[in-house]
Parts: C-alpha cells; sequence; structure tokens
C-alpha cells in the first residue's frame, strides 16, 4: 500500500460523503484524516473494517485554527500528502451573509493554511470543490465566495493546487427545491450538453483520480485547462471534464 496520506475536510457534505468513502477504499493512501465541525460515523461507511482502520478523526473548531494549544491546528499540521476539501455551505443555512462567507471561505482558507507544510522537500497537493460559475468579481453572494475562495487557495503556494467546478449536483438524499426544478431541466438537456450537472457519486471518483495523479498525470478527457490569476494560479476542471475523469 502507498505510504501517501490524504486529509479532507467537509466529509460530512453531500459530496464530502462520497469521497471519503472512496477515500478510505483507496489503495493509494495509507493514513486518511478527517476533521470538521462533526466527523462521520464509520459504522455506516460501506467499507472493511481494515480500510477503515486508517482514519484518524478530530472534531475542530474552525474559529481556533491558529491558536496555541489547539488540537485542530495540530491535526491539521500533520504533514498531510493530498489535502481534500468540500467544506462549503449556503447562505440560508449559515443564516446571513457574512456567517455565509465565514464558512464558505474563511474556514477553508484558514484550514487550508494550517494544513501547508512546513518541512522542506514535502510535495503537497490540495484539491478544492468549488462550484460552476465561481468568480471573484460577480456581483453575487456565493459564486463570488468561491472565486475568492480559489484565489486565496492559489496564494498558499502548494505544489498543486487543483479546483473543481461542477454544474448541478445529482444524488443528495434531500434535493433543494431549487436543484428539484433545475433538474428537470437540465435532466432533458444531459444529452445535449455535459455542463449543467453531474452525479455526486461520479463527481467523487473523478476529485479522488485528481488527487491522486495530480496536473500533470490528468488524461485527456478531464479537460483541464490552467488559470492564472493575481495570487497564482490552479488547474481547472469543468462539469464536462469531471463527468468524464470520473467515469474514465
Amino acid at each position: 500500500m502507498s505510504a501517501k496520506s490524504a486529509l479532507i475536510l467537509g466529509a460530512t457534505g453531500a459530496t464530502g460523503k462520497w469521497l471519503l468513502k472512496d477515500i478510505i477504499k483507496s489503495s493509494e493512501f495509507s493514513r486518511v484524516g478527517e476533521l470538521g465541525r462533526r466527523v462521520t460515523d464509520l459504522s455506516q461507511v460501506d467499507a472493511s473494517d481494515e480500510a477503515k482502520s486508517k482514519v484518524i478523526q478530530q472534531v475542530i473548531d474552525f474559529e481556533k485554527i491558529g491558536t496555541p494549544g489547539d488540537v485542530g491546528t495540530a491535526k491539521l499540521s500533520e504533514g498531510w500528502d493530498v489535502v481534500f476539501i468540500t467544506l462549503g455551505t449556503t447562505r440560508a443555512a449559515a443564516g446571513s451573509a457574512a456567517a455565509f462567507e465565514k464558512i464558505d471561505r474563511e474556514y477553508v482558507v484558514k484550514a487550508a493554511q494550517a494544513a501547508k507544510s512546513s518541512t522542506p522537500g514535502h510535495s503537497q497537493r490540495i484539491v478544492y470543490l468549488s462550484s460552476g460559475g465561481a468568480s471573484a468579481s460577480s456581483p453575487f453572494l456565493y459564486p463570488k465566495s468561491k472565486g475568492l475562495t480559489e484565489q486565496a487557495l492559489a496564494a498558499l503556494g502548494y505544489d498543486d493546487t487543483i479546483v473543481f467546478r461542477p454544474g448541478l449536483l445529482k444524488g443528495r438524499d434531500t434535493p433543494r427545491l431549487g436543484e428539484r426544478v433545475a433538474g428537470v431541466v437540465t435532466g432533458l438537456l444531459s444529452h445535449l450538453s455535459f455542463s449543467m450537472e453531474i452525479d455526486m457519486h461520479v463527481l467523487s471518483r473523478a476529485i479522488l483520480k485528481a488527487g491522486v495523479v495530480g496536473s500533470q498525470g490528468l488524461p485527456s478527457v478531464a479537460a483541464a485547462s490552467k488559470v492564472d490569476c493575481p495570487t497564482g494560479w490552479f488547474t481547472l476542471i469543468g462539469n464536462k471534464g469531471s463527468e468524464l475523469l470520473g467515469k474514465d
């Protein structure tokens, strides 16, 4: 088994649940860290006991990241080889625009910064689940927050930064009303375009593959592109590339 380690932030979210299971089952990782405001009941994960034994779980307080003696900071700083981030929220769930930005951007960036290795020569990769339409210059809260987060992660200086911008996520246990309505429309159009929607289990497999092979190892079906931004650059994979990579 590979000696690589993987950290996942946001494993209790819609896509994160799929990704955690896929990472646990993957032979590419011998150590898996799940850190978050809450953690997964591993008894509910469809994986062998041996596979689950490599998981390290820790409930953390994102407000305390970076403070002396904080257990979350210590766990984040354990030199993870690949950092997967599927952490995010909505304005409705957060309760206000300010709370949304704190969780969706501030927590993500603080955690990624704490996970950045200080060991010379340690190559690290970060893979972030953003959203279709993300743009730091957007006049709308959600896509703007995602775009600003992308740029902030690029500024951290990981050896490899990969960003996914999927379309509508299919397969939620309890789809939001807007997503149910949109799903009817995009379902009718899916045979015409890959840009509209994606099953979360397919997206999860794509994210895992990207985390394993990195930007340089991505197959052509991923249709990856290099995005330059004011803070640096990152590799971008859109919905079509996510779909094909997840099914490849």
